[in-house]
């Protein structure tokens, strides 16, 4: 075959992205609608206007979708949190900045209402050793990081202390997003917000 024909044969690069980008927006609607395991390529396929040998063109199993919207919603997070980190002022407004996103992640429009954090939802109906549970964990390792990195800034020298403190935000804000996600709204991750402010002028 020609290198001419060879490159009409091939996908289109543009073409392809889109395609995967209609793929994954597809995915991430439904799984946190009506979850993973409910959720079958058919209806995937359908939703993104696609047919199923571009999902595989895409993808290289539901178990790799699985893990690229994982993936997308943990960046989703870090963009939300950024924009909101760009407006505190010294750490102690950084520390509330995570908070801030988290809440902000709960006012988003969501087709079914808000169901709570999209990557613990998906994370429990995974097997252990799924990969998707190794992004989950890494996401919320993350998040636990960033709040002691911002306590370090605010408590200098006091390492015990900030590794302890940000377990504790990192409790207080998991436990306020399942139990926002239990009762529909944002306004438990509110009230979670509130009790850390307090928290941090205690220290």
């Amino acid at each position: 075959m020609s290198d001419a024909k060879t490159a009409e044969a091939r996908p289109a690069p543009r073409r392809r992205g889109a395609a995967r980008a209609r793929i994954l927006d597809a995915a991430a609607r439904r799984f946190y609608a009506d979850g993973v395991a409910a959720t079958g390529i058919d209806t995937i396929t359908a939703e993104a206007g696609v047919a199923k040998m571009s999902l595989y063109n895409n993808f290289e199993s539901k178990a790799d979708l699985v893990r690229a919207y994982l993936q997308a919603r943990h960046e989703e997070w870090l963009d939300l949190y950024r924009r909101r980190l760009a407006d505190a002022q010294g750490p102690h407004e950084a520390v509330l900045a995570v908070f801030d996103a988290y809440a902000d992640h709960a006012r988003l429009a969501y087709e079914h209402g808000f169901r709570g954090c999209g990557l613990l939802n998906a994370a429990a109906e995974l097997p252990s050793g799924h990969e998707g549970r190794t992004v989950v964990r890494r996401h919320k390792e993350e998040v636990e990081e960033i709040l002691a990195g911002h306590l370090r800034e605010l408590l200098p020298g006091r390492e015990e202390t900030i590794r302890a403190t940000a377990e504790h935000l990192a409790f207080l804000l998991e436990g306020a997003i399942v139990r926002a996600g239990l009762e529909g709204d944002g306004a438990r991750v509110e009230h979670a917000r509130d009790l850390a402010a307090r928290l941090l002028d205690a220290l």
